[in-house]
């Protein structure tokens, strides 16, 4: 559910980004109406999933597929022409998504040592000890 979550907030990002692009800063009604409810919406969705998903993991899926697909609606929508740059900057975002989703959190032994460390306390429970 998190994941369908984090997958509504990437959308509502797509639209609001596109209709950002048709505001025209801002300049007509409508889309600039849409930007600013997709974008609450993304937000919205975005922290619903960061109960369930690590932040890191979160960020990096929302940021890097953001990232990705507006270039290709950038490119197909808005005919704006991208450079090997471009090309191999997405690559790298993609392949750190994929880091952080293959070996992030609850994939090594980081988890492991945080929890040998026993439980943490507040401070009044850690003077109520003594």
């Amino acid at each position: 559910m998190a994941y369908l979550l984090l997958a509504l907030s990437i959308s509502s990002e797509l639209l609001g980004t596109s209709m950002l692009k048709a505001s025209q800063g801002f300049t007509r009604l409508y889309p600039s109406i849409v930007t600013v409810v997709a974008f609450v919406c993304s937000f919205y969705f975005l922290s619903i999933s960061l109960k369930t998903i690590p932040l890191n993991t979160a960020y990096a899926i929302w940021s890097g597929l953001g990232t990705v697909v507006t270039v290709i609606i950038s490119v197909v929508i808005w005919k704006e022409k991208i450079n090997t740059a471009s090309i191999v900057g997405i690559a790298f975002i993609v392949i750190g998504v994929v880091v952080l989703n293959l070996l992030g959190p609850g994939h090594g032994s980081s988890d492991d040592a945080a929890s040998s460390k026993g439980p943490i306390h507040t401070v009044e429970e850690q003077s109520s000890l003594h």
